[in-house]
């Protein structure tokens, strides 16, 4: 991370002066020490003001900017007079008139060295037993609320649980048994099992039957105190007593996008993008980055046509014509497919009258003539291989064909070690010598990494161990970059079994359970490699 002084520009790093608290040192970003960057992270909460004391402006914690927080502390270290005054800040705040400079990243004082032998034992504090097995209370009649509560306030830690046990309430207890079955069975850490104690003890501490808790009046405590808001949400749901009232993070962009439209268009396309994404009687749901490619292909035609369009129902078909001929190759063809979802979508709800892009077609792509990878490329890829799911992702997509997407998507379930047998998207096959191995190594190194998840994914990392989903597609990257990609060893494990079988598309279809397009797709490319001159090698 380069360094920047206060107006954004770049300025070289060298040991100056911290720029908030005039620390003497080497400079982080933005002109600052490590620990005022730190101090400013948005997650903190700190707004600039002026300080209490020295009446600069600058970030604040609670009134006092952190060099006045370290003076404090200077000053309680030589001040205090019993234990109580030694633990308190805020009383040397108050009292601050001048200030102590220090060297960056040295303001806290180590400890004296022990006067008294180590006792060795068990380390910390004895461990807290866990809560009790707990059920959904059984209550009688509920009284439904007159009025909307309105907006609620929480103070994350109102009750120490180190100083004491739980509030009694029954959905607090069934609270935190959940809160451990998931710990249990995900392996959270301790920092992280406290942490969600913590929150639901703030939000289910006065919980009465009925109520619901809104996402929106404690996301930002739960964010801004560093605990997963989706454990949180995922714990309340199975209780049924939260109400997730977020903006859909779609639902931004879609309005900065189309902020530029007449209205009547800016209304219709809004429609016609959350029935993309939410799906319809007819229309089943599109993922949120289908929707906002389709939305992006069309708002430069939507754009163009509002100078003089105040309605989609006004849109000819040689305005789509003259649009679409500006336009060549991939992006005529996504523009083409998006313009036509649009309208035909404004035709089925009678919102215009005739659909201008019925029978328009996009430009015809002529399929690709794939070459088998040289040698050298693949052993790119081998060298590059040198983690076990590197190998595993190498190994199932060189030799059975697997598409990215199913290799994250398989489950234990579908290795069959014994019986040397693998399913792949659905497709049972024999499991060879190779991919055995690659299984064995990777399956001996994630019970090693990581002896407690309950994933059933075959391929976890360190976030999706703590969950129940897939792994990311960003997930292997020392793959990219190289000719031989994992879908390019996908696409060349397919054209040499067309190539061997002399371009069978039966056989072809059979290996791989491929469509019949797409296997007469590699048996064409096959057939013409077969007929072609080999080239010279390079």
């Amino acid at each position: 991370m380069v360094a920047r002084a206060r107006d954004g520009s770049t300025v070289r790093r060298a040991v100056t002066t911290c720029a908030a608290c005039l620390a003497w040192g080497l400079t982080f970003a933005q002109g600052v020490c490590m620990a005022c960057y730190n101090f400013a992270a948005p997650r903190h909460g700190h707004q600039a003001g002026e300080c209490g004391a020295c009446l600069r402006r600058e970030r604040l914690k609670k009134g006092y900017c952190r060099l006045c927080w370290c003076q404090a502390r200077t000053d309680r270290t030589v001040l205090a007079e019993d234990a109580r005054s030694a633990v308190v800040l805020a009383p040397y705040l108050r009292d601050i008139r001048h200030q102590q400079l220090f060297f960056a990243d040295m303001d806290r004082r180590t400890a004296p060295p022990r006067a008294a032998p180590r006792r060795y034992g068990a380390r910390g504090r004895p461990l807290k037993p866990p809560p009790p097995p707990a059920a959904r209370p059984v209550t009688g009649c509920i009284q439904p609320p007159l009025l909307d509560a309105g907006v609620r306030s929480y103070r994350y830690a109102a009750i120490d649980l180190r100083h004491g046990p739980a509030p009694d309430n029954p959905w607090l207890a069934w609270a935190l048994h959940l809160a451990h079955t998931n710990a249990e069975a995900r392996g959270w850490a301790p920092v992280t099992r406290r942490g969600m104690q913590r929150v639901l003890v703030m939000l289910l501490a006065n919980y009465q039957e009925g109520d619901l808790i809104r996402v929106s009046d404690f996301a930002d405590i739960v964010v801004r105190r560093c605990t997963n808001l989706d454990y949180v949400i995922e714990i309340l749901a199975a209780m049924a007593v939260v109400d997730d009232d977020r903006p859909a993070a779609l639902e931004p962009w879609l309005h900065a996008k189309l902020a530029d439209l007449a209205p009547p268009i800016q209304r219709d396309v809004l429609r016609w993008a959350r029935v993309l994404r939410d799906g319809g009687p007819r229309t089943r749901a599109r993922r949120v980055e289908t929707v906002r490619g389709y939305v992006a292909a069309t708002v430069p035609a939507l754009t163009d046509w509002a100078r003089h369009r105040e309605h989609l129902r006004e849109v000819t078909r040689d305005d789509v014509s003259t649009y679409l001929d500006t336009l060549h190759g991939n992006p005529r063809q996504t523009a083409t497919t998006a313009l036509r979802s649009l309208f035909g979508w404004a035709k089925h709800s009678n919102l215009i009258f005739r659909n201008p892009t019925a029978r328009v077609r996009g430009p015809r792509v002529e399929d690709a003539i794939w070459q088998p990878l040289r040698p050298d490329e693949l052993n790119q890829a081998v060298t590059a291989a040198t983690t076990p799911q590197a190998r595993l992702f190498l190994v199932l997509a060189a030799v059975h064909a697997a598409r990215p997407g199913q290799i994250r998507a398989m489950h234990l379930d579908d290795v069959d070690l014994p019986g040397r047998r693998i399913t792949i998207a659905g497709h049972d096959r024999p499991l060879d010598e190779l991919t055995h191995h690659a299984l064995l190594d990777w399956l001996d190194y994630r019970h090693r990494r990581w002896p407690n998840t309950t994933n059933p994914h075959l391929l976890v990392s360190t976030e999706s161990a703590l969950r129940h989903g897939p792994v990311s597609h960003t997930w292997i990257l020392n793959m990219r970059g190289l000719a031989a990609t994992i879908e390019r060893l996908r696409i060349d494990r397919q054209l040499e079994e067309a190539i061997a079988t002399g371009g069978d598309p039966l056989h072809i279809a059979a290996v791989f359970a491929v469509s019949e397009d797409t296997a007469i797709r590699y048996a064409t490319n096959a057939r013409i490699l077969l007929q072609t001159p080999p080239r010279p090698p390079h």
